[in-house]
């Protein structure tokens, strides 16, 4: 037996054509065939006959054998990185063939991955390891060995040499940290002050060496001496010491200024990319605010200027309401109040008394809440009237904001209708629509009802008839859809049943929401308030005056060029009545009111009082069909029965006024936190950031399976005292 391990031996060691006169392609389990040369001594007692070698491979797929030479050229080249790398790898790796000798009896071949050789080892009987060199080694070893970064030859851009000068102490600390990041190898300072710098190569008892000095009488720092050889096999990781968060900022800002929305996420990848090396997200995302900071201004520094903020716009924007709230126990943020001339003269005089509440969480760094109340102007568009912004959403601060807007539009009350209120009607808000608005009509705004319906029910068809009863105009037609939704699911009708129909239903309602089921305010806008809600606070509050401003201007210029009466929207709902009043009959009762018959059935109108008995007319604020037809056989102009929020004149009127711009806060005068209100008037404070708390919600429950329940819970022991019940991390026991 041990002939045939010596004879296996010294064939594998010395015969390279033994490999070389096979096929690349054999296959694990191939019966390769060879003739003892003669001379061998070793081969003496083998009968000189032939041996048949079996190579079993422990895999469930199979694998080319590669030849010494093909090995030897694919790990010196440079663009192939796994075997580039290969030399510097110092884990080990097995992966066990087995050799079939003659008399049947098995011997393991294992590969062994050292640091400068690969080698056979040979395992025949659990007896001693017998070492052979690697003369085929199968691809998957080599490929799956982990990317070492390993020292590279030195780049003209990062060669450094004696008498190379920097302005301080701090170019040459940047300017090596930049020479080992692209060479992959970690330094180490020994000593760095005023005057002198030096450094070495982290690695143990690798030689490379450098150091620098301050020349007498100039700023600049010389490097005087250098040992730039290395004997070290570079990093044994895929992170660099040197990798800090300032260089994460200074590589990624060029690309941060041409692309402000570079996730975290992109510059990882682009520094692996370039730079080979693997980041933490933390670092990422530290190094892109620094960056960010810098271009914009910090967190920090927003809240510290929202007075002067609030001074600017009252200065640029005369009448216009801007106030900051603190805690008075800290000085930190808690509210901020913004709602511009402009917005409060064409809400009061050409918007229709109709204003929807809503609110999105903040991306920012100290999260917080946007609360938004909105008018509607004659075509139908969102026209922004005030916006809050709060450290969190609650009670308080809902109170806050409705009483702020009551303050708002209570100067011109004895002008207004009441106004209809749209919002989820959480109870933050009831309540402080209750005590700020008591003679308002308060409404559920459908996106939030069907939403809460289509998440309980999960089905297209009732959404869709629940749709169509909030739209229905008379009770009878809202109990048939009612009655359509219980033939699907009794389940279904019975919960929109609890909802009061009188705070959706359109036949219930008794405000006029003028067609408008929902607020829909953040969905309408997320398109650039998603994106302001991740800015600092001044930035994000900019960024929606500008938008603003835009919008006015845009709708100013755009309704100049109407030549009809009505807007567009309402003159496409005119024209459609008046075609389809064409076939009705009128007959005429008196000079006010009317009996008009259609293949619908009959309806009375009264044009001095404008109502109709289908509730068209009162509830879109625009003559139905019906009331068309009414007035068409009096020879009547149907556009002067419109309310005057459709009429071209008014909605020019409610973007008559205009947005001014603020300076940039550059050009702000310092003046101490003069405007910051507490409820008794100016005070003089610096604003601190609000304390960062939990985004309001239910926090999310590890749900527990069935086939888990009645386990036996596991029992932890605590290695520091030797009790049980907890964790080392957790011990409360005196040491």
């Amino acid at each position: 037996m041990e002939n045939h391990d010596i004879l296996l031996q010294n064939q594998l060691r010395h015969e390279q054509n033994f490999v070389s006169r096979q096929t690349h392609t054999s296959e694990p389990g191939q019966t390769l065939k060879h003739e003892s040369e003669p001379g061998d001594n070793n081969n003496n007692n083998n009968n000189n006959n032939n041996h048949h070698i079996t190579l079993t491979h422990h895999h469930d797929h199979d694998h080319e054998l590669l030849l010494d030479h093909e090995i030897s050229t694919m790990s010196h080249n440079e663009n192939t990185s796994e075997f580039h790398d290969t030399n510097q790898n110092e884990t080990t790796y097995t992966d066990d063939v087995t050799v079939t000798n003659p008399d049947n009896s098995q011997i393991v071949l294992s590969e062994m991955d050292h640091s400068n050789n690969h080698e056979l080892v040979v395992h025949q009987n659990n007896s001693q390891l017998l070492p052979i060199p690697l003369s085929f080694q199968r691809p998957d070893l080599v490929l799956t060995t982990p990317v070492i970064q390993s020292r590279t030859l030195a780049h003209p851009n990062y060669e450094l040499m004696v008498g190379q000068e920097f302005p301080d102490v701090a170019s040459c600390r940047r300017a090596l940290r930049h020479t080992a990041i692209a060479l992959h190898f970690e330094i180490q300072t020994v000593k760095s002050d005023k005057t002198r710098f030096t450094a070495k190569c982290a690695s143990e008892g690798c030689p490379w060496r450098i150091h620098a000095a301050k020349l007498p009488g100039v700023p600049t720092f010389t490097i005087r001496t250098i040992h730039s050889e290395h004997n070290c096999g570079g990093i044994a990781h895929l992170g660099h010491q040197q990798a800090s968060v300032d260089w994460v900022a200074n590589t990624v800002e060029q690309r941060l200024k041409e692309n402000p929305q570079c996730k975290p996420k992109e510059i990882l990848e682009e520094i692996h990319r370039v730079h080979g090396i693997t980041l933490s997200y933390k670092q990422a995302w530290r190094g892109k605010e620094r960056i960010m900071a810098a271009l914009r201004g910090s967190f920090e520094e927003d809240y510290r200027l929202l007075p002067q903020y609030c001074d600017q716009i009252r200065i640029t924007n005369p009448d216009s309401i801007a106030s900051v709230y603190v805690n008075p126990s800290d000085n930190c943020f808690q509210r901020l109040f913004i709602s511009f001339q402009a917005s409060i003269h064409g809400f009061l005089n050409a918007c229709r008394p109709l204003i929807g509440l809503d609110r999105t969480v903040l991306k920012s760094k100290y999260l917080g809440t946007l609360l938004l109340a909105t008018g509607f102007d004659g075509d139908g568009a969102l026209f922004p009237l005030a916006f809050g912004v709060v450290d969190e959403e609650n009670e308080d601060n809902w109170m806050w904001f409705l009483s702020e807007l009551h303050n708002l539009l209570e100067i011109n009350t004895e002008n207004m209708p009441r106004l209809t209120i749209l919002s989820d009607r959480q109870k933050n808000i009831v309540d402080g629509v209750e005590a700020n608005f008591p003679t308002a009509f308060h409404g559920f705004c459908m996106r939030h009802l069907s939403e809460s319906f289509r998440k309980e029910f999960n089905n297209t068809v009732l959404v869709n008839h629940l749709w169509d009863a909030a739209n229905a105009l008379t009770i009878m037609e809202f109990e048939s859809k009612i009655l359509e939704i219980e033939e699907v699911s009794q389940e279904a009708a019975y919960w929109i049943r609890r909802v009061p129909p009188r705070l959706w239903a359109t036949a219930y309602f008794e405000g006029t929401r003028f067609g408008h089921l929902t607020a829909n305010i953040v969905e309408s806008l997320n398109v650039w308030i998603l994106e302001a809600s991740g800015l600092p606070i001044i930035q994000m509050m900019e960024t929606i005056r500008r938008q603003l401003m835009m919008w006015f201007n845009e709708r100013r210029e755009t309704s100049m060029q109407w030549t009809s009466i009505l807007v567009p929207s309402a003159e496409r709902r005119v024209s459609e009545a008046i075609d389809r009043a064409r076939t009705y009959q009128v007959l005429r009762a008196n000079d006010s009111e009317f009996e008009v018959i259609s293949h619908e059935g009959t309806n009375i109108v009264d044009i001095r009082n404008r109502r109709c008995l289908c509730r068209g007319w009162q509830l879109y604020g625009l003559p139905c069909a019906h009331a068309v037809a009414a007035l068409l056989s009096c020879r009547q102009n149907v556009h002067r029965f419109t309310e005057s929020c459709f009429t071209v004149a008014m909605y020019r009127k409610a973007y008559s006024q205009t947005i001014h711009p603020v300076p940039d806060k550059t050009l702000w005068k310092e003046m101490g936190g003069v405007g910051v209100g507490e409820g008794r008037g100016v005070v003089d404070i610096v604003i601190n950031p609000p304390k960062s708390i939990r985004p309001p919600g239910r926090p999310r429950k590890r749900r527990v399976r069935s086939e888990d329940r009645g386990a036996v819970k596991r029992i932890v022991h605590c290695s520091r005292c030797n009790q049980t019940g907890h964790f080392r991390t957790t011990c409360s026991a005196p040491i």
